[in-house]
């Protein structure tokens, strides 16, 4: 069975939720052949619409739709949607209490050839320390589609960074259940948790298997929404095994290690290592080089666990 990409999968439920809901329109920023957007502007000459390369005007057009009822879904690329529109989602959007849903693709090195420029390392960061966001990034296009409908359905603004080519499927769309605010545990363990996003977590479930070897039992969660973080599982977890190591394709400073510390420094203080992008711009390359070069390889993730383990051993009583 073909495994679709992401952007199509997405292009497909606007088109058949925007049959089912009027209210719904989709505004683009000259990149809606690349994000799959495209084929909308036939079916629903009225409800899609391309505003150029303007994309502070695309986020302003949505916030005044929003205000009229309409539920906009914005996209262009991640850069372009988060740190260039910042102001817009900032006042216009979530300080005005907007429900507008903005889908940043390419995030991080899923930039590739775009180069440092495009390559998002603060897109998370950003949008997280503005208060009222939800910031979602699903990992494979099972969660997409589940995502999709509560995402419609959530009453306020919403930030999605949409991998636009193939994932591999993580999840059995016959018996996965998603929910929005709830991470999903993927693996059970005792020694250590992986928390990852996105890209990252097809690299920790290898990273279990490195650690098994080892005789390290990890616990593995998909924290798919960064914000609001659910920490009643992260807490659960880290209660168990004692020690963490975050996962993510982003800078390591503001996004999902920032959360999670910031969450255990508060209730359970406890050893943690970060695995991401270590405070740097990115550059030009294929995905599998920069996930090498940016250190987000299953060995990276291998080798901070290892360290936090030994953390842990010597924080334990003698």
């Amino acid at each position: 069975m073909s495994v679709k990409e992401m952007r199509a999968i997405y292009g497909e439920w606007l088109a058949a939720e925007m049959k089912k809901n009027e209210n719904i329109v989709v505004i683009d920023a000259d990149l809606a052949r690349a994000n799959g957007t495209l084929s909308l502007r036939d079916k629903f000459p009225g409800r899609s619409f391309d505003v150029g390369v303007a994309e502070s005007n695309m986020a302003s057009v949505a916030a005044g739709m929003a205000s009229y009822g309409y539920i906009p879904f914005i996209g262009t690329f991640c850069p372009f949607a988060t740190r260039r529109i910042c102001d817009q989602i900032a006042i216009s959007i979530a300080y005005a209490g907007m429900n507008v849903k903005i889908v940043g693709t390419d995030p991080g090195v899923s930039a590739e050839m775009n180069g440092g420029t495009h390559l998002s390392v603060e897109d998370v960061g950003v949008l997280r320390s503005i208060p009222g966001m939800v910031i979602f990034e699903p990992v494979d296009g099972v969660q997409l589609k589940s995502a999709l409908p509560q995402i419609a359905a959530y009453e306020g603004p919403v930030y999605m960074r949409l991998f636009r080519k193939v994932m591999q499927p993580v999840f059995d769309e016959a018996s996965y259940k998603f929910d929005l605010f709830k991470a999903d545990v993927l693996r059970e363990g005792k020694d250590i948790s992986l928390f990852a996003s996105g890209l990252m977590l097809p690299e920790a479930l290898k990273a279990t298997k490195m650690l098994a070897a080892d005789g390290i039992s990890a616990e593995v969660v998909n924290i798919h929404t960064i914000k609001p973080l659910d920490t009643e599982t992260v807490l659960r977890s880290v209660r168990k095994t004692g020690v963490a190591v975050t996962c993510e394709n982003h800078n390591v400073i503001g996004g999902l290690g920032s959360a999670v510390a910031e969450t255990l420094c508060r209730e359970y203080p406890a050893p943690m290592r970060m695995v991401g992008i270590q405070d740097r711009f990115g550059v030009v390359g294929t995905l599998p080089y920069l996930m090498e070069k940016m250190s987000l390889t299953a060995e990276n993730i291998y080798t901070a666990a290892i360290e936090a383990v030994k953390l842990k051993k010597q924080e334990e009583p003698s």
